[in-house]
């Protein structure tokens, strides 16, 4: 009892920040672990460092992986890596928070402060509310998933369809973009029912559930507006869908060349894909321009929403960033999205998020060329994959070394706590950085 007191003193005097990427770090090791069990295991030449990899990939529900995860795992090893992803997807302390408010019906501060880190909420959003709706949300709307992808796995004579259903729609929710089958979904890219069934689950986990507290809420014809938030995400997520899907279908001549639905649904699919971070493809990406790879850089880069279960810079970030340049262009201090005027601390910390997000993937893009031979557009788009915890791959994963392998881990577990949240982390406490005093000067830029 003393030492569970000493430990939670310990944690009550750590910064937020370092308990979210402490508890993260936690859940990679712990999946590392379960995968190093020898009947974790399918195949019996798999390395360490693989393990370790699989874990992070899992964790930060990105989906790249250095080996197949169907051939070198049991049953149980899929298990851990399902459990892995659900965590990850949700977010950390989530479900420890859900169990303490189902039998305290309330949180303490500890899960209280971290929670609020975790989580990117808007001022006056209720905290336990919020957590009872992101659990319950998750596992009914997996459940739909499930429920349409197995019969559909069934009528496609899929082995072990029940649980091919159940696996896949949970990767698909958390934007996990992790498969049992070695070609992703490739060999179900005329299945409409497959595609769509994922294409929705990824993008109710991209939008998340800020977006899904606000529909709820207005579903059940309780009074109040659709947050700023929402708009913002709603406006941003099938703005750039809708573009991308005709700029790709339009112009990629590897796609013209499939049947006219084919074409606009696999369009449609890697546009989804990318902006969702969830990491599916439905056509091989080696195949596609290299116009269309720069669109999927882009919508990497930009990714899913905040209190979603996707990566990248968020949407949010993004619609800050060019309302910035549009009131520079238009002379006005003032940064203002869908006539409602952006807090300037906002608006801040999504520059710092935004540039601190470039400096972390041009780092790892440069770490990769000097050590991996793999070619300037490759070793790019993985560490864009990487950092966005999407899970596109030219097929750089596969090829790389020790090395290679360690960079990309660490550009996964970055993605997953959010570049700025990680640089908070490393960063001394307000308190105790000593207090700059300097005179104001202007500055040309």
């Amino acid at each position: 009892m003393r030492a569970w007191r000493w430990v939670r003193g310990f944690l009550g005097r750590q910064r937020p920040v370092r308990l979210v990427a402490g508890g993260y770090a936690l859940y990679v090791l712990i999946g590392f672990g379960l995968l190093c069990l020898p009947w974790a295991q399918e195949a019996e030449d798999v390395a360490w460092l693989d393990h370790l990899f699989i874990a992070t990939s899992a964790v930060s529900t990105t989906g790249l992986a250095s080996i197949s995860s169907a051939d070198s795992y049991s049953f149980f090893g899929e298990l851990v890596i399902t459990g892995l992803i659900q965590l990850g997807g949700i977010g950390y302390m989530t479900l420890g928070s859900f169990f303490m408010l189902a039998v305290r019906h309330r949180l303490d501060s500890l899960h209280t402060k971290v929670a609020r880190q975790a989580f990117v909420l808007p001022r006056g959003m209720e905290l336990a509310r919020f957590i009872r709706g992101v659990v319950l949300f998750t596992f009914v709307i997996e459940a739909i998933g499930a429920a349409i992808l197995v019969p559909a796995f069934m009528a496609a004579d899929v082995p072990a369809p029940v649980w091919n259903g159940i696996f896949h729609a949970i990767s698909a929710f958390c934007t996990a973009g992790f498969s049992l089958f070695n070609t992703s979904l490739e060999g179900f890219r005329d299945n409409v029912v497959i595609n769509l069934t994922i294409a929705a689950l990824s993008i109710l986990g991209a939008l998340g559930f800020i977006v899904m507290s606000d529909v709820w809420r207005l579903a059940r014809g309780r009074p109040g507006r659709v947050s700023l938030t929402s708009v913002i995400i709603l406006r941003v997520t099938f703005g750039l869908m809708i573009v991308g899907t005709l700029l790709i279908g339009l112009t990629d001549d590897a796609l013209a060349a499939l049947p006219m639905g084919e074409r606009w649904l696999a369009a449609f699919f890697q546009t989804m894909t990318a902006m969702t971070t969830v990491g599916f493809d439905t056509y091989a990406i080696n195949d596609m321009a290299l116009a269309s790879l720069l669109l999927i850089v882009v919508a990497m880069v930009i990714g899913a929403s905040p209190s979603g279960t996707g990566g990248g810079v968020k949407s949010t970030t993004a619609a800050v960033f060019l309302g910035a340049i549009v009131a520079m262009l238009r002379g006005r201090e003032r940064i203002v999205l869908a006539g409602r005027e952006i807090d300037t601390a906002r608006v801040n910390s999504a520059l710092a998020a935004f540039a601190f997000y470039m400096i972390c993937l041009i780092t790892g893009t440069f770490a990769l060329l000097l050590t991996q031979a793999g070619g300037f557009v490759p070793l790019i788009f993985e560490a864009t994959s990487a950092i966005g915890t999407v899970g596109l791959s030219l097929g750089a994963t596969a090829t790389l070394d020790d090395t290679g392998k360690w960079v990309i881990i660490v550009l996964m577990f970055l993605g997953r706590l959010g570049p700025l949240t990680a640089g908070l982390a490393l960063l001394p406490s307000p308190q105790d950085a000593r207090r700059l005093r300097a005179r104001r000067e202007d500055l040309a830029v």
